[in-house]
């Protein structure tokens, strides 16, 4: 199953972080924040579908979130897990590692924000809207 949303792209974004990667609803953000690769989203953790919920909720099980912009195209791959929360009114946050809490959607990625493609970080840095798809 997929579910698709846009966030926008900042001028502050500088997507350094070497763990992380994170969405946020916020509309702004500061030069320190490089996990942040999108900002403005209209979509929480909140608002995913039950049945993308329920799957994330799976111990292992394999996610898939898709990033495009109109010149450029990343990955990330983990996975879910039962202790993920999911609830989170503001922010979804990818992570190396496998720590958890309510922010987090998916664990043991294989990619952090200084990993994506630098078209799609340059892109993003113009304020560009990102497609955002997570697959279950």
């Amino acid at each position: 199953m997929e579910y698709t949303f846009v966030v926008k792209g900042h001028t502050n974004i500088s997507s350094e972080h070497r763990t992380t990667l994170e969405l946020t609803k916020d509309p702004e953000i500061g030069k320190t924040a490089d996990c942040i690769i999108g900002v403005g989203s209209k979509v929480s953790i909140n608002d995913l579908p039950e049945d993308v919920l329920r799957a994330i909720r799976t111990d292992k099980k394999p996610i898939t979130i898709r990033f495009e912009t109109d010149n450029a195209f990343d990955e990330v791959k983990g996975y879910g897990h039962h202790e993920l929360s999911l609830d989170h009114p503001a922010d979804m946050v990818l992570r190396k590692s496998d720590f958890k809490c309510s922010r987090t959607i998916m664990i043991n990625a294989d990619k952090a924000a200084c990993d994506l493609k630098k078209e799609l970080i340059e892109d993003l840095a113009d304020s560009k809207p990102l497609r955002v798809t997570i697959i279950v």
